[in-house]
Order: C-alpha cells, then sequence, then structure tokens
C-alpha cells in the first residue's frame, strides 16, 4: 500500500503527465454528460419506457461502445461507432489500392491526407447512420409520445444535423485526447462507454443472486471467474513469439554498429479486437429477418448468442476473420525487406523471401491457436448467460466489451509508466513492464 501511494505521488509530481491525466479526464467528463442530453424534440420519459435497450447484436454493440447514448437518444447517440467504420475503411483501403499505399508510405503528409479523407468519410457515414437512427427510434415509438414532430420534415434535418454534430464532437475529443492527454483518445472512449454500464450491471446480478438464499456465494465464485478471465485477456493481448535476429557488424570511421542480438515480437493476437467486430456485424445481417418469423430456424439461432449452434458458427466465422484480417495487416515481406536493408538476418535463415516464408509459416503456426482462444472469449458471454448470469452482466465475461477494456487499460497503463521510468522513478510493477498493444489506431483496437 505504501509503495502505491508513493508511486501517485510521483505521478501527480511530473507536471507533463499531471496535465495529460486532468485533460483527460476533463474530456471523459464532458462526453458523460453529452450522453444524458437528449435529441430536440425526443420526450425523454417516454423513451425510457419504450424498452428501446433490448436490443441486440450491433445495435446492442452499439449501445454498449455509446455507454447506453444510443437507447437514451441523446445527441451522443451514435458515439465514436462511424468514425471506427471508417477508419476501418481507409485501413483497408491502404492495403488493397495502391494509390492509397503509396499515400501511406509517404511519412507524416501522407498519414494526414489519409487522416483528412477518414474525416470526410466519417461525415458521409454518420449522416447515413443518423437518418436510420430517427427512423428506428420512430419504429419503436409507434403511436407514442417519444417523436411527436417526427412528421415534421424539419424536426427529421435537425436531429440528422445534430447527432452529425454529436459524433464529430466525440471525434475531435478523441483526436484531443490523443494529441494532449493520456492514451488513444478513440480507445479511450470506447471504454468510458463500456464501464459506464458496469456499476448497472453489477447492482442487478447482485439484485438477482440476493433474492434467492444462497446464491451470494454464487455471486462470489462469478466475480472470481470473472478475474481469472480477465487475467486470461491479458496473456492473450500480450502474447508474443520472439524470432532471434542478428544484424552484421558495420565499421564507420572509427565507430562500430551492428553485431548486436536482438528479437522480432511476433504477437500471437495481431488481429486485436477486429475479428469478434467483424464477426457480429456479419451473424447480425440475417437476424433482420428473424422478427418475420414465429417459428425456428436458423434466423432464430443467429438471434440468441447462447444457443449452441450460434457459439459454434460464431467461433467458426470468427477464426476466419482473425486469418483474413492478419493477412490483411501483417506483411510477411516487407519484414524480410526491412530487415535486409539494416543488415539483419534470422539465424539459420538465408535473406530475402525465404525469410518472409520463414515468419509467415510462423504466423501461420501461432495465429491458429491465437483465433482460437479470441472465438472462445467471444463465446464467454453467451456461456456465461446459459449458467444463469444476467444478460447485461455476462457481456462483461468476454467478447468485444472485455478485450477492449483490458487493452485500453493496459496500454494507458504502458504510457504512464514510461513517463515514469523516463524520470528515473521506479515503474508501476516491482518486476516487469507493462506491456501494451502498441497500436496507433483505434481501428487494431
Amino acid at each position: 500500500m505504501k509503495k502505491f501511494v508513493q508511486t501517485l505521488k510521483n505521478i501527480w509530481s511530473i507536471e507533463d503527465l499531471r496535465s495529460k491525466i486532468v485533460f483527460t479526464l476533463v474530456m471523459i467528463a464532458i462526453y458523460r454528460i453529452g450522453t444524458h442530453i437528449v435529441l430536440p424534440g425526443i420526450n425523454p420519459i417516454e423513451m425510457k419506457d419504450s424498452g428501446s435497450g433490448n436490443n441486440n447484436g450491433l445495435l446492442g454493440l452499439i449501445d454498449a461502445f455509446s455507454g447506453g447514448a444510443f437507447k437514451q437518444a441523446s445527441i451522443f447517440a451514435l458515439g465514436i461507432m462511424p468514425y471506427i467504420s471508417a477508419s476501418i475503411f481507409m485501413q483497408l483501403m491502404t492495403v488493397l489500392v495502391p494509390r492509397f499505399q503509396k499515400m501511406q508510405k509517404e511519412g507524416d503528409s501522407g498519414r494526414k491526407k489519409i487522416n483528412q479523407y477518414t474525416r470526410y468519410l466519417t461525415v458521409i457515414v454518420t449522416m447515413l447512420q443518423a437518418s436510420a437512427y430517427v427512423t428506428y427510434i420512430h419504429s419503436i415509438a409507434g403511436a407514442g409520445g417519444i417523436m411527436p414532430g417526427f412528421g415534421n420534415a424539419n424536426f427529421w434535418l435537425s436531429s440528422v444535423v445534430v447527432l452529425t454534430a454529436g459524433t464529430m464532437f466525440v471525434m475531435w475529443m478523441g483526436e484531443k485526447i490523443t494529441d494532449k492527454g493520456l492514451g488513444n483518445g478513440t480507445s479511450l472512449i470506447i471504454m468510458i462507454g463500456i464501464l459506464a454500464r458496469l456499476p448497472e450491471s453489477f447492482i442487478q446480478e447482485l439484485a438477482s443472486k440476493s433474492n434467492r438464499n444462497g446464491d451470494i456465494l454464487v455471486f462470489i465464485i462469478e466475480i472470481a471467474i470473472l478475474i481469472a478471465i480477465i487475467m486470461g485477456c491479458i496473456l492473450l493481448i500480450q502474447g508474443v513469439r520472439k524470432v532471434p535476429v542478428n544484424y552484421a557488424k558495420q565499421i564507420v570511421g572509427n565507430r562500430q554498429f551492428g553485431g548486436a542480438r536482438q528479437f522480432l515480437p511476433l504477437k500471437v493476437n495481431s488481429a486485436g479486437v477486429m475479428p469478434i467486430i467483424f464477426a457480429q456485424a456479419i451473424i447480425f445481417i440475417p437476424t433482420i429477418f428473424a422478427n418475420y418469423r414465429t417459428s425456428g430456424g436458423i434466423f432464430t439461432i443467429l438471434s440468441d448468442h447462447s444457443n449452441i449452434w450460434y457459439m459454434l458458427i460464431y467461433s467458426i466465422v470468427v477464426i476466419g476473420f482473425t486469418f483474413l484480417y492478419t493477412a490483411l495487416i501483417f506483411n510477411p515481406k516487407q519484414i524480410a525487406d526491412n530487415l535486409k536493408q539494416n543488415n539483419g538476418f534470422i539465424p539459420g535463415v538465408k535473406p530475402g523471401q525465404p525469410t518472409a516464408d520463414y515468419i509467415g509459416t510462423i504466423m501461420d503456426r501461432i495465429t491458429f491457436p491465437g483465433a482460437v482462444l479470441l472465438a472462445f472469449v467471444g463465446i464467454l458471454p453467451g456461456i456465461a448467460a446459459k449458467a444463469g448470469v444476467t444478460s447485461q452482466f455476462s457481456t462483461f465475461f468476454g467478447g468485444t466489451s472485455l478485450l477492449i477494456m483490458v487493452g485500453v487499460i493496459l496500454d494507458t497503463l504502458q504510457q504512464i509508466e514510461t513517463q515514469l521510468l523516463m524520470r528515473q522513478y521506479d515503474g508501476l510493477m516491482k518486476s516487469g513492464r507493462i506491456q501494451g498493444r502498441q497500436t496507433s489506431s483505434a481501428v487494431q483496437m
């Protein structure tokens, strides 16, 4: 406890780090206040009583990322999701389109152009999603008094404009946190939105267990299992395969360069949380037609995340997307060329194409267990729900929510530890170093 207090004092004594933390907290507070501001012309009481928060699939994912703002018809209802969608699309373009590949290799100027295109695309995506969202709210409102002015064209236009402005403001806050605050701003905003639902979910689960004798012990066991799952997610995120790399000695004048032995870290889960997001989006599409069916079938199965067949289909899709996304973002040929240009080589492997084949083979071998573990984490909420955990609290036992929270917290702690070590303070741990995901983009969460 004494060391913990001393670490907090060290963190607060660093002026630069203190200002970053304060700025980040202020931005987060503004975001949370905005999530409770309802769109003009919508009755918040009627909206709350309509049961709009009972969303599954992609709608539930959006509501989770927005911290409940989606079901409250807030000005931040769409959250940061349109920006993430635009970022994913632009990232894929940098892999598939030669023009964007060249732009990405231009350095800072190329990245600025890509970021600008991403912002323009975000506006377009947000306007489309805002129009669909207003129609969705009207569909759940029916003949009620949630949206008395829906028939007015000005109301529809003003709602789309406000939702678009809200998303752009959230995007701006995320960029400002990244520049002047602590951690990746976009990821932090998503994490805060997910954590905002934790107290309510915790209370609901505790209340459900308190109503029955002897179930408090079950609740304690659930918390212990949740902690064990979090520890497993940390291992999954930080797991790497170290490939030894030697660098040839070079003598320039009277100085010697190279000759050191280093390691090339290949992550077990290079794709991050993206395969789970893609899988949820793909599986959600057929469930749109489930509302028009009264009997069972594939539509009903895909609507129930605790169904055994859903878990099997979901796992296969996640494993497939893990290999696909890893192939898109990981280029063994480029790594082999970089090693060759820097006079580096893997012992026992010839430079060039043999090195690329060797790295690619290793990635295939470690990606498969990583994909299986990622799929298992993805179906854990369904397993928890089947074991009797309330639907809202079960989402914290795995899936997108848990992976994002663990990854973002690790990244933030890594930045704090780096700031402490740079100023010759002790790190956050007595032994070892905290390793984050080392990502520079929110879409690689």
